[in-house]
């Protein structure tokens, strides 16, 4: 049976896409969860319609994560954790913690998955942080590690 996605379907297709299932996978599965509907002619243009929409969305969002990388390229950022006598941190410096520190020092909102940690970061000093934004646009900000002052 041909249906038309309406979201996104692990190991099936994503949304707009006209797929060719079993019947009873569709019957029993997509069509009464809503995740799909029967293909005809006036379905078929509605899929071209949400596949331009999804291609569109796709393109925004990589032009926003290129700019993203475009102005952030070899940034500093400057994070303060409580440490030790020795320079060790209390802790560890965790995605979350540069996501937060991006939001307030360079208001850039991302989200914690996006940035990729290759090593723990338990000592004061500088770290090169790779950020991934997008799946085909990566970058590299530097975050430097200082002890709060009291």
């Amino acid at each position: 049976m041909k249906v038309v996605l309406r979201t996104d379907v692990s190991g099936v297709g994503y949304k707009g896409d006209v797929v060719d299932i079993s019947d009873g996978f569709a019957q029993n599965k997509l069509i009464p969860q809503g995740m799909a509907f029967k293909a005809s002619a006036g379905a078929e243009r509605e899929a071209e319609n949400m596949r331009k929409a999804r291609e569109i969305k796709a393109s925004e969002e990589k032009a926003e994560a290129v700019e993203m990388a475009s102005r952030m390229q070899d940034q500093i950022l400057a994070i303060e954790m409580k440490a030790g006598e020795a320079g060790k941190l209390f802790g560890s410096v965790t995605a979350a913690d540069i996501s937060t520190a991006l939001s307030t020092q360079k208001n850039i909102t991302l989200d914690r998955k996006a940035i990729e940690i290759t090593e723990s970061i338990k000592e004061i000093g500088s770290y090169p942080i790779s950020v991934k934004p997008h799946p085909e646009v990566e970058f590299t900000i530097s975050v430097n590690v200082v002890a709060e002052s009291e």
